[in-house]
């Protein structure tokens, strides 16, 4: 499994307000997410008017494929007209597969076997209960 992350600052030049930055911001990770099917997140500078620092992440199978979608992403991010594209930041984390833990895998036998065990201990169960009263 691979883990792209690719951090970016983000200056919005026109910004007069709290409300034009979120705009920006919003907008930018609806069309990353939508285009790319990526996570996007403002991680810092929350509270500065013309600054966003942002941080897009995908995971896959295949480390080409991360790269490659992180270096579009890098791309269509220095073309935007309503931002600038500041500092970047691109990394892929290699994480090794987990294996199946503590447990063996069940054959078809074994699941019949458990299955068979379940259904006679519920109609065990099901002949000692006191009948019910009839109305």
């Amino acid at each position: 499994m691979v883990i792209g992350v690719l951090q970016f600052e983000l200056w919005i030049h026109d910004a007069s307000s709290l409300k034009d930055k979120r705009r920006v911001v919003r907008s930018l990770k609806d069309r990353l997410h939508r285009d790319h099917l990526v996570s996007v997140a403002e991680v810092g500078a929350l509270d500065r008017l013309n600054l966003a620092l942002m941080a897009v992440s995908l995971t896959g199978s295949d480390g080409a494929r991360v790269g490659s979608v992180l270096d579009r992403i890098s791309t269509k991010l220095r073309s935007m007209t309503d931002a600038e594209l500041g500092e970047t930041c691109r990394e892929l984390i290699k994480v090794e597969e987990m294996g199946v833990s503590g447990r063996d895998e069940l054959d078809d036998e074994a699941i019949a076997e458990e299955m068979f065990r379940r259904a006679a201990e519920s109609a065990q169960t099901e002949a000692e209960r006191p009948p019910e009263d009839s109305p």
